[in-house]
């Protein structure tokens, strides 16, 4: 069951937090329970997806990005996702998180996000993200517009463009 409260816990606690920018990072923080966990005893790879819900979606309120959102009844879409895993994260351990968008080309927006426990990175994801609409994806500089913000696009790093291009390769559908 996806963890409604945790959610709604993690909007209250960061609604008087200033506004960011579209690339700024917002830092949150939250506990490994024992209902996060897996057979061996450490953080499910499952719950790390949803836990990284709890830091990007406050991000999007902080940017702006969901009340845009409801303005011009868009919806946010996730086109894809990379996590890499490191260290575990353990039972009643505290997560130190941070969320922030990267860049964005003509269709998609690219954030990452970071775990830590005691100082140390346990996890990190790339997600492409899309803003959709009526009429299918909503391109990032309307969105921009939206946000009021006037801005270029930053420049693609290396890193996110090669793992785009291995994407593309990928074969659709699947077997």
């Amino acid at each position: 069951m996806y963890p409604i409260p945790r959610l709604i816990f993690q909007f209250f606690r960061h609604r008087n937090d200033p506004p960011l920018g579209p690339l700024d990072t917002h830092v949150s923080h939250h506990i490994c329970w024992p209902w996060d966990l897996d057979l061996w005893r450490e953080l499910n790879n499952g719950r790390t997806l949803t836990l990284y819900d709890m830091g990007r979606l406050p991000l999007a309120g902080r940017v702006g990005l969901i009340k845009a959102l409801k303005e011009h009844r868009w919806g946010l879409t996730m086109a894809g996702a990379s996590v890499r895993y490191r260290r575990r994260v353990r039972m009643f351990d505290r997560i130190e998180m941070r969320s922030r968008a990267v860049c964005w080309d003509d269709k998609f927006l690219y954030l990452e996000q970071s775990m830590r426990v005691r100082g140390e990175a346990t996890s990190h994801i790339l997600y492409r993200s899309a803003v959709t609409g009526k009429g299918g994806i909503v391109s990032p500089q309307t969105v921009m517009e939206a946000l009021d913000l006037k801005m270029e696009a930053p420049e693609v790093p290396a890193w996110i463009k090669a793992w785009t291009e291995a994407e593309a390769l990928r074969p659709w559908p699947p077997f």
